[in-house]
């Protein structure tokens, strides 16, 4: 079985806002001393059978995964799905539906971005999404560092990409309750990814996961690459406090990210524990 710093659940390939193609991101996976991964690209599984092909040449233990978008009162919300079978009908209809409302997501932010005296926006940000079904605020960031509008990715968030920003548009995602029952009918289980990035505090976290463990959530993420060792603890004592497990993830984009991944607490009950790894296929 894996040690609490030796797995990596939570990365993304040029399937959606990834810089890599799915093998890539396993053997970027393998340098760092990963034993077992998931990749969870955005609201996508067609990555899957080749990144497992890889996985499977270097001995790597490999767990099928998925982030999908959703909301939560208004608010933006990831879910990871890990260890579900990735060709259930339920479960490939509800992505698919996902990644046509990111289609015309862009074609409102293109237009946000013209009428602000910015055009080509995204034909530019398409260069950029090798999956142009997939294409999101992350290929547009990308796009308008090309052209010089500012340094780096995160900047073009800040001013441009959020709530309130310019070339920000609102979206409806699906609700938890509608991606945690495609997850748990595909028989996965179901992650609260990267918690430590929402805007939720005190009593309105506590509510969001307890209506996700109600809907059949099981797990958080309590060690990924945005955390800093303040968020790993007081989410440490929120799985703790409401029996959830833990699991750890890079969030993996591309070559830099994430320099160091901390590992779990040991006091936390591991998500692995629930997907049932097969022990064989772990190369010594």
């Amino acid at each position: 079985m894996p040690t609490f710093d030796d797995f990596d659940f939570h990365a993304h390939s040029s399937v959606s806002d990834g810089l890599l193609r799915p093998g890539e991101v396993v053997r970027w996976a393998q340098t760092r001393g990963t034993r077992w991964f998931a990749l969870t690209d955005h609201d996508d599984v067609r990555g899957l059978q080749e990144a497992r092909a890889v996985a499977a040449e270097l001995g790597i233990g490999f767990v099928n995964g998925v982030e999908i978008s959703i909301e939560w009162q208004r608010l933006p919300i990831h879910i990871v799905g890990l260890g579900f079978d990735a060709g259930h009908p339920g479960l490939c209809a509800g992505l698919a539906a996902i990644r046509d409302g990111r289609q015309e997501r862009a074609r409102r932010m293109g237009a946000a971005f013209a009428d602000i005296g910015i055009p080509g926006v995204l034909a530019g940000a398409l260069k950029y999404a090798e999956n142009p079904e997939l294409i999101s605020r992350a290929h547009f960031a990308r796009y308008l560092v090309e052209i010089g509008l500012f340094r780096e990715t995160g900047k073009v968030f800040e001013h441009y990409l959020t709530p309130g920003k310019p070339g920000y548009v609102e979206h409806r995602w699906p609700d938890l309750a509608q991606a945690l029952a495609w997850i748990r009918a595909a028989g996965g289980v179901a992650v609260v990814a990267h918690p430590g990035r929402y805007a939720l505090s005190g009593q309105d976290m506590l509510r969001f996961l307890a209506e996700f463990r109600a809907a059949g959530g099981q797990a958080i993420e309590v060690a990924c690459g945005s955390h800093t060792p303040e968020h790993i603890r007081h989410f440490t004592r929120l799985a703790r406090q409401l029996g959830l497990h833990a699991s750890r993830g890079s969030d993996f984009h591309a070559p830099g990210d994430c320099e160091r991944l901390a590992p779990l607490p040991d006091s936390l009950e591991p998500v692995w524990a629930l997907l049932k790894l097969p022990e064989s296929s772990l190369s010594s």
